[in-house]
């Protein structure tokens, strides 16, 4: 049986790459202790095996020295971020992929004789915060009043990417890699991205994180998208930011969601905390924590009673399971945006883009399922 002399370095930086022990491999290759201290060596069918499990393309494993990957747009994650020195393979692959995506609605977009949207990079970090929010609900056409009779997080969610969608911009919301449900995202590495562009912004969201969290993560993206930079970010309401492009988004997505002129009119000082707490984010359709920064943010607790609270109700929150689920064809619309699989569909129903490649960029190989996916989206009886 023959084998390959691999180089053992590049084993263990697959290994690490993948966040995976030495052990836990352990129990797809009984000799992989052996391999990594190079006394052995596999076989070529073990390390095609080997380079699905971490997520590595096999020519890579070949390569004298480890590759150097670095994030293909600005990283404003923060410093406490334990994943930001290495981005994982999940990460990587669904910002190439969302890349792949926008490049070809870019391209779909000129050739549709659409004009470059003129709120991408309309605004900057000097501008007003509060001007600046105001005119993104406007374009939005984002109703706090009518949020606020939403029933769930989860339909106030779809309504905002609606919205956004309608505007021009393709929203794509997903827990996983592609279709791989077995590849979940980890929003303690990311909880979304933007990529700027005038004819195909993009705004990736990752949909492990809570509904009540996504909703802040559109929110801090759109500002990004105003300001026409890319940016993978960590978002969080109540954190200041090592950047202060960061802290300029944070506080544009706090005021889009929850305005400090009627925040200072709901909120009850007499009434207990946390009861308030609760009370405005069912209100205002976002998480606690946004509440929490804006109690903060009109003086009625200090920065220090600000992170216990917030350590507290982060805790509380992680207890809580993530929905899945659901329909598959209204999940896929989401995980690609709307937008962009409506026409894909179209355009590959005119012969202008092979099946082939949409099929690659939708994530499924069905021709069924192409077909029911453009029925569920009305381009197709």
């Amino acid at each position: 049986m023959t084998r390959i002399a691999i180089n053992s370095n590049m084993l263990r930086w697959a290994r690490e790459r993948a966040d995976l022990t030495a052990e836990e491999l352990v129990g797809y290759f009984p000799l992989f202790m052996f391999w990594e201290r190079g006394e052995k060596y596999p076989t070529l069918n073990q390390l095609e095996h080997f380079s699905k499990i971490v997520h590595v393309p096999i020519g890579y494993l070949f390569l004298t020295q480890p590759p150097v990957e670095l994030i293909p747009i600005p990283d404003f994650r923060t410093t406490r971020n334990t994943h930001k020195l290495r981005p994982s393979p999940d990460l990587l692959e669904t910002m190439y992929l969302c890349q792949q995506r926008q490049e070809w609605y870019h391209n779909y977009a000129l050739s549709m004789g659409e004009a470059p949207l003129s709120f991408v990079g309309s605004a900057t970090p000097k501008n007003n915060v509060i001007e600046i929010a105001n005119e993104i609900r406007a374009m939005l056409g984002f109703d706090i009043e009518e949020r606020t009779k939403m029933p769930t997080w989860t339909d106030a969610l779809r309504h905002f990417i609606d919205q956004a969608d309608t505007l021009g911009i393709l929203v794509m919301c997903s827990g996983v890699v592609g279709n791989n449900t077995h590849r979940h995202l980890n929003p303690d590495e990311f909880r979304g991205f933007a990529l700027s562009d005038l004819y195909a912004p993009l705004i990736f969201i990752n949909g492990a994180d809570t509904k009540a969290a996504q909703m802040f993560t559109l929110a801090h993206e759109l500002a990004h998208i105003w300001i026409g930079q890319s940016a993978v970010s960590d978002s969080q309401a109540p954190l200041k930011p090592d950047q202060e492009v960061e802290v300029w988004c944070n506080q544009v997505a706090a005021e889009c969601l929850v305005p400090i002129t009627l925040f200072r009119k709901l909120y009850n000082q007499d009434a207990d905390i946390k009861e308030e707490i609760n009370r405005l984010a069912r209100y205002f359709k976002v998480s606690t924590l946004v509440i929490l920064r804006r109690i903060h943010d009109i003086g009625v607790i200090t920065r220090e009673e600000l992170w216990e609270l917030h350590n507290h109700e982060l805790t509380r929150l992680m207890e809580y399971p993530r929905s899945s689920g659901g329909n598959f064809y209204f999940t896929e619309t989401a995980r690609v945006s709307k937008r962009f699989a409506r026409a894909l569909v179209v355009s590959t129903l005119e012969g202008q883009t092979l099946h082939r490649d949409a099929f690659r960029m939708l994530g499924f190989s069905k021709l069924e399922t192409f077909h029911e996916l453009g029925r569920s989206l009305g381009v197709m009886s």
